[in-house]
Parts: structure tokens; C-alpha cells; sequence
């Protein structure tokens, strides 16, 4: 998917002025992100060498160095708007920068939103469509009452969007940051849904007369998109996430390099069947196919990844997310080795770039590799203290060499320095898991779920806390809930299985058992969907390709439904994976739970009288060394027996 000279220079144009366009209304995470894409298509003619020296550059070259490109106000009255309050911005912004973001608000809004401002009505839209009927205004009240209406603040000599975008989304993180203060301790009595941002209901006031005004969501002529996305994020604080998806959707299509409302719109998105229908409404530009390949990671769908990233990087070679998004592909796809490869060439490449190293931490944790992960940690440290993804991967390190108390706290200092960072929540409710307290480790995968919902592992973890609490009901309902999001890993199944298990359904507890084995093997699964009355898909199962743990635990559950016949079967086959699938291969030997199935077959042919066979397992058990006594005990039995009926026989011959 090569792009021509003229499409290049052209998205080179869109990406350098959605850069500064960011930058102006601090948008710093969209405008980093731009710059980087920028800064990442295949280039011949750089004007450094490899050892960093600068190279000759003629004068008669002049005309080849690409000029600064500003972001074009195509409506006049803007453009005015924005030329006569340029000094007023200057300052409003470099407030900002410095966090006074109560004087940034203040110079475009001197009349102070109240916090107590009620939210207006909000109406709960149920499909997604960008042709939406606009607001309705609240009917006048009747004469004879006089309850007080709330004054919604109006801005003073209409500033420019851009102004009042800078000035609104201060607002709002000025409430962020004492909703952070106001919380205090992480896990704390007033952290949580306890303590709320106080602004958003008076910011989303303003946004709401503002759009009225002008038409509603039908009107998408006198936008630029930036409000339209601070309107869709407000509207996510205040859980109307239906509406927020409206305006997200209206705010990429206005503004469609704005990265950050494409992020935010894959937040709102649960499964693949949303994705397709998002798709239908979202711009056709190579934007929406970064979207695509963030959402298809978010849920798991391993091909569509690997075609987005193929088209992508043809473009784009040299971009870091891009090589952080093929690192995370086969990180998911469990293929650690080659992650890991990535995940280093991505440190060499960008030695001093934190973003994703938190999961490439993880996997170092699940490798294990200790000293790689000693040494990340020691770079991060070096490269910032005092970033959550620092703090992740000390915590991966501490947790690593079992040390979970400073994991806890490393983890905590992560959420200290952001409260949204999911995967902080995730681990420190894996470290709580590991100190058996289960109350702190169910409310810290809670808030994880709480802020990412496409999150398996943190549903897997609730799982698991209900599991310790004996409430299996509960632990039943996440740990389907996990499946469902990542329905390719076999401990996910394993974990459903054994909590229908624990509730006493025990048919549906073989199917996901079988389900996990099909998923485990990587074998041909289309005829195995779950709780499907379909055939039994390990009809060709062969010795060494499956996990003996889950046949045995197969058997045992057709044992107490008393289908011997069936539970034989499973524990010949727990059995036969001691050996290899295909002469030369080696299967996994003698283990415990091999030999718990042989002492089992051995009781079982005992019981039916076939003392050769019960024998045979006897013997072989007392060479394993696994219940020896017992095993010596069944082979005096069998023996005994054998020599009575020799006897018995002789006699019957003499008569």
C-alpha cells in the first residue's frame, strides 16, 4: 500500500498541522503522537548520518526543505476571533502550561462556573447515527411557580472555539486535579466513584447551550471538531457514554487526525460486533485504519491486527507505535519469544520512550527473565522516576523476586501519579491475590475494569477473588466474562469450568473443560463452539498434544456423574500423553497427575476382574515411585487372586 509523492506530502501537511493544532489547545498526547507519525515515514535524505554528524547541505537545496505549516481557519469570523484574542490566548496557554488551570479558565470565563450547577438532561440515545435530532428545549415553566432555575455562566464576548476549548477543558482538569487531591490515599474511604469531578456538570452546561445554539448534532457546518470532542469526553464522565459516542463520532469526522478522539471512541467500544457497526459512520482515511488496529488489539482479533499493521508500516517503517503494536500482537498471540525480540528492538530504537514497556514487564514476569527485567527497571528509573509505567515495571520486578509488599507499594505510586492508569489496578490486584487479601485485591481489579472493561485479566482476577470467598456463583459470572474477551487462551475456559464445577454443573463444567482443551491443542475448533451439542472433539486426540491436568479433571467429573465407561476413557487418555504424538517425539513422561489416572485404572480394572491388565498398572506404578504402597498392596491382591484361581481351576480339572 504505497502511497504516492503527492498523497505523502499531503498527509505529511494534515499530520503537521494536526500537531500544532493539538499542541495550541494542549492536546499533548494527540500532538506527541502526531509528531511522531510525522517523523516516521521512510526518508533517504536526512540531514544527520547515522553517527549523528550533520551532512552538507547546499544552498541550491533551500527549495526541498519543507516550510512550517499552521493550521488553516477556513471560517472567517473564527480566523478574527482567533487574530484579535491572540494575546489573551498566549497568556491563557501559558497558564496551562504551568497547571494554573483556574487562571487559564479565567481568562476567557472571569464568571466562575459554579461546582453545585446540576447536569442538564441528558437522553439516553440507544443507536449510533450521526443524523440525530437536535435538543429540545426545556418546555417554560407555568405561571405561578418560581423554583430557581440554575444560571448557566454564558461567555463573555463569545470567545473564539479555540479559546473556549482551552478554557472548558481547563475547567475540567482543574477539577480532575482536586478530585485527586479530595480522594487521597489509593484505596482510601473517599477514593473511588466516592469523590467526583465537580466541574464536569458545569462545563457540560456551557457545552450544552453552546450546541443548542447552534443547531445540535445535526449541525456540522459551523464546527471544527474540538469542542465536539471535549463534549464527547464529558459526557463519558458523566456515564452517558450512547451520547458521548455521537459526539466522538461527529468530532473524528471534523477532525479526523485528532488521535485522541479515536482512542476514547475505541474506549466505548465492547466487542467486534460494535466495531462493525461504528465503522459504517467513521471517516474513509488511513486515520480509521489506525483506529481499526486499535480496536482489534483491544479485542483480541489477531488477523485483522496483522493485516492493518502490514498496510501501515509499509508507510510508516520507522514508527514506534507501530512496532509497539506488532510486539503486542504476538504477546497476545502467547508467542513470548518473538514479543520479546520486538519489544528489544523497539528499546534499542527508542532507548528513552516508556509508553507499553509496563506490558513488555509483564512479559519478562511470565518468561520469567529476571535479569532483563532488573535491567529495564533500571532504565526506566533513569529515564523517569516519577512515570506509572516506571513504577509498573518495578512493581513486575518486585512481584518477580517475591517480594509483593514493595511490588503493592510501587504499584500504588503508579496510581498516585495517574488514577486511570488500568494496568497498575490489574497488577496490584494480582499482588493483593498473592498476600491473600482478597477484599483489596476484588476493589482493585474492580476500578480496573471499572477503566478498561475490554480487560480479561482484570475479570479473570475477579474471578478469582470471589473463587477464595467461596462465592463460586460470582467467580462463575467473571471468569465467563474473561472467556468471552479472550476466548483463544485455555486457562480461561479451565478457570469456567472449574467454577461450573464447583456449582455442581457438571456437564456444562466438561464442556468448557473440552472447550479449553480444543483451545489448548490449537486444533480445529469449528465444530466445538461452547455449551453446542456438536461431536466430541477430541475423538483424535493423540498422546503429548494435551494438557493431562484438564483430562484428568475431565474423567473425575463424569466419575460422579457414574459414567465409568466415559471416565475410562479420559484417564487412558491422561495416560497416553506420557508418550509422544509421532514415533521420536517425547511426550511429557511420567508426572503426578499420570499416575493418579494409572492408580485409578488400576482400582477400575480391578473392580471388573481384569487382573492381567490392573496388573500391568500396578507394576508400572510401583517403578513411577507415585503410591507405591498402594500399588504393592493391589499387586499381593491380584496375585493372590490369580493363584486362587489357578487352584481353583487344577481342582475342578482333578474332579
Amino acid at each position: 500500500m504505497a502511497l504516492s509523492s503527492e498523497q505523502q506530502h499531503e498527509l505529511q501537511t494534515q499530520l503537521q498541522q494536526v500537531a500544532t493544532a493539538c499542541n495550541e489547545r494542549c492536546l499533548y498526547f494527540a500532538a506527541k503522537w502526531s509528531a511522531e507519525l510525522l517523523n516516521s515515514f521512510s526518508s533517504s535524505d536526512d540531514s544527520t548520518t547515522n553517527d549523528g554528524s550533520d551532512t552538507d547541505i547546499d544552498d541550491d537545496d533551500d527549495d526541498d526543505v519543507p516550510t512550517p505549516v499552521q493550521p488553516t481557519n477556513h471560517d472567517r469570523k473564527e480566523a478574527r476571533l482567533e487574530a484579535k484574542e491572540l494575546p489573551r490566548f498566549l497568556m491563557a496557554k501559558s497558564f496551562f502550561d504551568c497547571r494554573e488551570y483556574d487562571r487559564c479558565a479565567a481568562v476567557f470565563l472571569p464568571s466562575q462556573i459554579p461546582h453545585s450547577t446540576p447536569a442538564p438532561q441528558i437522553t439516553a440515545l440507544t443507536t449510533i447515527n450521526l443524523s440525530l435530532t437536535p435538543h429540545k428545549k426545556p418546555p417554560a415553566s407555568k405561571p405561578g411557580l418560581h423554583a430557581p432555575k440554575p444560571q448557566v455562566p454564558t461567555p463573555p464576548k463569545k470567545p473564539s472555539q479555540k479559546s473556549l476549548f482551552l478554557a472548558l477543558y481547563a475547567r475540567y482538569l482543574s477539577g480532575e486535579k482536586r478530585k485527586n487531591e479530595d480522594s487521597e490515599t489509593i484505596l482510601g474511604p473517599a477514593d473511588g466513584p466516592v469523590t467526583a469531578n465537580k466541574e464536569v456538570s458545569g462545563v457540560l452546561a456551557v457545552l450544552e447551550e453552546y450546541f443548542n445554539a447552534r443547531g445540535g448534532i445535526q449541525n456540522l457546518g459551523n464546527s471544527q471538531g474540538w469542542l465536539d470532542y471535549l463534549y464527547g469526553i464529558i459526557l463519558m464522565k458523566a456515564k452517558s457514554e450512547n451520547l458521548a459516542k455521537q459526539w466522538l463520532l461527529r468530532s473524528v469526522n471534523l477532525q479526523p487526525y485528532n488521535w485522541s478522539a479515536w482512542v476514547d471512541l475505541a474506549s466505548l467500544l465492547g466487542s467486534p460486533e460494535e466495531l462493525q457497526q461504528i465503522s459504517e459512520h467513521i471517516p474513509r482515511n488511513i486515520m480509521a485504519l489506525f483506529f481499526h488496529t486499535h480496536c482489534s488489539q483491544e479485542l483480541y482479533q489477531q488477523t485483522a491486527v496483522v493485516e492493518s499493521l502490514s498496510h501501515l508500516q509499509s508507510i510508516f517503517p520507522r514508527s514506534a507505535w507501530l512496532q509497539q503494536q506488532k510486539a503486542l500482537l504476538h504477546y497476545h498471540a502467547r508467542d513470548h519469544e518473538t514479543a520479546a525480540l520486538l519489544f528489544d528492538s523497539l528499546l534499542k530504537d527508542h532507548p528513552h520512550r516508556l509508553e507499553g514497556l509496563e506490558i513488555y514487564s509483564n512479559l519478562l514476569y511470565v518468561l520469567p527473565n529476571r535479569p532483563k527485567l532488573a535491567t529495564l527497571a533500571a532504565m526506566a528509573s533513569n529515564t523517569d522516576k516519577f512515570r506509572p509505567e516506571t513504577n509498573c515495571i518495578l512493581g513486575n520486578y518486585y512481584s518477580l523476586i517475591s517480594e509483593h509488599e514493595k511490588a503493592v507499594l510501587h504499584f500504588r505510586r503508579a496510581l498516585t501519579l495517574d488514577r486511570n492508569f488500568q494496568a497498575a489496578w490489574t497488577l496490584m490486584g494480582h499482588e493483593y491475590i498473592e498476600l491473600k487479601n482478597t477484599q483489596a485485591a476484588i476493589e482493585s481489579y474492580r476500578r480496573a475494569v471499572d477503566i478498561n472493561r475490554k480487560d480479561y485479566r482484570a475479570w479473570y482476577g475477579l474471578g478469582q477473588g470471589y473463587e477464595m470467598l467461596e462465592c463460586y456463583s460470582y467467580s462463575l459470572f467473571y471468569y465467563q466474562r474473561a472467556a468471552a474477551l479472550c476466548p483463544g487462551d485455555p486457562k480461561m475456559w479451565g478457570a469456567v469450568a472449574q467454577a461450573y464445577s464447583r456449582c455442581n454443573k457438571h456437564v456444562n463444567a466438561i464442556q468448557a473443560y473440552k472447550r479449553a482443551l480444543v483451545v489448548g491443542s490449537q486444533m480445529d475448533n469449528a465444530a466445538s463452539s461452547f455449551g453446542s451439542g456438536a461431536a466430541d472433539p477430541l475423538d483424535h486426540a493423540v498422546g503429548g498434544a494435551l494438557d493431562p491436568h484438564i483430562l484428568y479433571d475431565i474423567a473425575t467429573l463424569y466419575e460422579k456423574d457414574s459414567n465409568w465407561d466415559e471416565a475410562a476413557a479420559y484417564m487412558e487418555l491422561t495416560l497416553a500423553q506420557e508418550e509422544g504424538a509421532e514415533e521420536g517425539d517425547e511426550g511429557l513422561g511420567v508426572t503426578q497427575v499420570t499416575s493418579r489416572a494409572r492408580l485409578w485404572l488400576a482400582r477400575y480394572c480391578y473392580g471388573r476382574g481384569e487382573w492381567s491388565r490392573t496388573m500391568e498398572l500396578a507394576n508400572e506404578l510401583c517403578q513411577d515411585g507415585v503410591e507405591v504402597e498402594e500399588a504393592k498392596g493391589l499387586v499381593r491382591d491380584v496375585r493372590a487372586r490369580m493363584q486362587l484361581g489357578e487352584v481353583e481351576e487344577e481342582g475342578e480339572m482333578d474332579g
